[in-house]
């Protein structure tokens, strides 16, 4: 006798189960489900199930839809025709901006003040029409949300600070990196993402896969100072496309990785590991390359460091002491070893005393591209002149980000590498065609990249 068989209608599953189901899919499923039958149609629009997707993907709150007056799946709507085309960028950038601005509040407020509303969509294909280019939507996305900075000093994308040297990088409105636009050989398709008043620095980003740069990755530009051509121009890369760029500097800023000076934003980089202790003193180091010194043909490499040296605030008033030398042991990725010492650091021989803190920064210069550096500060104590110590000093690396050689000086290689073969001919002719910075050689180096600035471009209403 053949098994009873009772056939199971949609209309008749019970509702929690099925909404429980719904819950899993992401929007896009849950507007095909509204398709298939009233029934799903029905619960597909359930307002609990667009409150999860409003969160996920536009990050609203309670509060914004109450303001709105709007059911969530309204809402939802609503947004997506909106930012519809940027929503696998939107979730991830909205929040790195209100981290950002939330640690601004707090540590440098007077940068909030600096940031420009977002830009329009019709707006943005204004700027692409002017240009001729289309702008990544991560790009787009970014500057729904924030149009970018005022052109003010401090700049938001971070600064540095040295005895006759100061840079410090706004980031750009559209408007203004559109008036930049590069046309010119050797920067074709580039748009600046930032600039500095005082060096005429800029961070770019390629449009276009064009004279051997990736599309969308960002980059410091840096002329080829031992060619004749001037479209013979490295980079230094800093990101493959505008999300990375923009995410991975705003984590650093907002974890604490980069140091707040002075209300500043400051690119050093402070690898945990690099923090020693001896007796009663720690000394931790951080670091920073500064691209705009630099060049990567002549090879020269230019790094900033900057050293804490803390005595505890539980050592005894005995233990007073001050630095008399400093010795460094340097190693560079060649192999070469330097040994450098002399006295006090930077000019200035400080006096530890329990709780005191010291800081100071110093630069050096390398021909190749990492490095690191080691070695210890000389003490006596207050108390004894006699009592002569020793504190290490960690060892930490300089590494120079990334760099690539334009497709000129590529081509030129593959040329010079080529052994032309000719036939024998009897009557046929054929002719084959360190020093440990502390300021000391800070003022060889101001020069360093100024054919770099010759013919810079730089925003017209400055």
């Amino acid at each position: 006798m053949a098994a009873a068989f009772t056939e199971l209608r949609m209309d008749q599953l019970p509702t929690d189960p099925l909404l429980h189901i719904l819950s899993y899919l992401d929007f896009r499923d849950l507007m095909h489900c509204s398709f298939v039958s009233r029934r799903l149609n029905e619960l597909s629009k359930h307002n609990p199930l667009w409150k999860s997707q409003c969160c996920k993907h536009w990050l609203l709150t309670d509060d914004d839809r109450l303001q709105s007056g709007l059911s969530w799946f309204c809402l939802f709507k609503q947004y997506y025709t909106d930012l519809g085309r940027y929503i696998q960028y939107y979730a991830v950038l909205k929040r790195a901006w209100e981290q950002l601005k939330s640690f601004l509040q707090q540590r440098c407020p007077r940068m909030i003040a600096s940031l420009k509303e977002g830009t329009t969509e019709v707006e943005l294909n204004d700027i692409e029409a002017q240009i001729g280019c289309k702008l990544p939507d991560d790009y787009r996305c970014s500057y729904r949300i924030h149009n970018g900075q005022k052109l003010v000093i401090p700049g938001l994308m971070g600064s540095m600070s040295l005895s006759n040297h100061y840079r410090s990088e706004v980031l750009l409105d559209v408007e203004t990196a559109a008036g930049g636009f590069q046309q010119r050989k050797g920067m074709r398709r580039c748009l600046p993402l930032t600039f500095c008043f005082h060096t005429g620095l800029s961070q770019y980003m390629a449009l276009e896969p064009a004279e051997g740069r990736q599309m969308f990755e960002s980059f410091y530009p840096c002329p080829d100072q031992t060619a004749q051509d001037p479209s013979a121009i490295d980079m230094f890369i800093t990101g493959s496309c505008f999300l990375e760029w923009f995410t991975t500097y705003v984590h650093n800023v907002v974890t604490g990785e980069y140091p707040i000076i002075r209300d500043q934003i400051f690119r050093y980089v402070h690898d945990k590991s690099c923090v020693a202790t001896t007796g009663d003193i720690t000394v931790s180091v951080s670091t920073s390359f500064l691209p705009e010194l630099s060049s990567v043909h002549p090879p020269h490499f230019f790094f900033t460091y900057r050293i804490r040296i803390e005595m505890s605030s539980s050592a005894s008033p005995e233990a007073a002491c001050q630095l008399d030398s400093r010795y460094w042991k340097i190693t560079t990725s060649d192999g070469n070893v330097e040994e450098v010492q002399g006295p006090g650091v930077v000019g200035e021989f400080p006096v530890m005393t329990p709780g005191k803190v010291h800081e100071y920064a110093s630069c050096t210069t390398f021909s190749t591209s990492s490095e690191y550096m080691e070695g210890h500060y000389t003490f006596h104590r207050l108390a004894s002149k006699e009592e002569v110590f020793q504190v290490a000093i960690p060892r930490f690396h300089m590494v120079c980000p990334p760099f690539r050689e334009p497709v000129v000086r590529t081509q030129q290689k593959a040329l010079a590498s080529y052994t032309p073969r000719f036939d024998d001919h009897d009557d046929d002719d054929h002719d084959g065609e360190y020093c440990d910075g502390d300021g000391d050689d800070f003022d060889d180096l101001r020069g360093i990249n100024m054919a770099a600035l010759e013919g810079a471009w730089c925003p017209r209403h400055i």
